[in-house]
């Protein structure tokens, strides 16, 4: 793996998001993942799981400068393969907890909402939410879906239509976040959290996760095909092409 490290701690494991200063998701990157996550929902012996990312940057979302310059079959199979992370990242059957670094926009946030907790360094400047449609990317009815299932419908609703990213304060008062820590004791603190999540036995822990998240799975586990063609012809629009490339030069310009 490249973008993607593993530490295993006795029974749970430790994946760190590992791309560049801020974890800007790629094809590669969610490719990777993908594979990880399916190998350790199979080994019996690891029975939690643990995302986290780089201090200041637990993901800074899709990386938009390489998005931008896919041809229409790799932003189309970037896209399939990405909302299919996401559902395998909902159906993971053991305990997960996301440690939150830092920044966690976007992509980045959508990866935390995908874990039972998410535990978040403190940081007055750390932002997280879901801000693709300020951006120009549509939002997909399942990652709506996901969004609504941790902060009910309304609260989703609205922040989706003004793509707003939240303060750790606010985040952690509408349920988008669980807890705030300091950074040097985030890994630790959940570490020692997961130790407790997973003192139960497995048949309760999985059985009782899959009867709680029964009705998101049957929502977003779905034939995702005209949807991401549809958003793929958009994407190649002139009029996306246009405001990505805007959005694009303005971080180049950053660098």
């Amino acid at each position: 793996m490249e973008f993607i490290k593993i530490s295993e701690k006795k029974d749970f494991a430790v994946v760190t998001l590992d791309r560049g200063k801020v974890n800007a998701i790629n094809h590669q990157m969610v490719v990777e993942l993908r594979q990880v996550v399916k190998m350790l929902a199979e080994r019996t012996e690891i029975r939690g799981l643990i995302i986290t990312g780089k201090p200041d940057y637990f993901s800074a979302g899709l990386d938009i400068v390489e998005l931008y310059e896919y041809d229409y079959t790799q932003i189309k199979d970037f896209w399939h393969q990405f909302l299919r992370m996401m559902i395998d990242l909902v159906k993971f059957p053991k305990p997960s907890i996301a440690a939150i670094s830092g920044h966690s926009p976007a992509g980045g946030a959508i990866i935390a909402l995908t874990c039972d907790h998410r535990i978040m360094a403190e940081g007055s400047k750390y932002l997280i939410g879901l801000n693709e449609v300020a951006v120009g990317i549509s939002i997909a009815k399942s990652i709506f879906d996901l969004y609504a299932f941790w902060l009910g419908s309304r609260v989703a609703y609205q922040a989706l239509m003004t793509g707003k990213l939240f303060n750790i304060i606010e985040a952690r008062e509408i349920g988008l976040i669980d807890e705030i820590v300091p950074l040097e004791n985030l890994q630790s603190h959940v570490e020692n959290m997961m130790k407790v999540q997973l003192m139960p036995n497995d048949y309760i822990l999985q059985t009782t996760k899959k009867v709680m998240r029964q009705d998101l799975i049957r929502k977003i586990d779905v034939d995702l095909s005209a949807e991401i063609d549809e958003r793929c012809a958009f994407w190649m629009s002139p009029e996306s092409r246009k405001s990505l490339k805007f959005f694009v030069e303005k971080i180049t310009q950053r660098k």
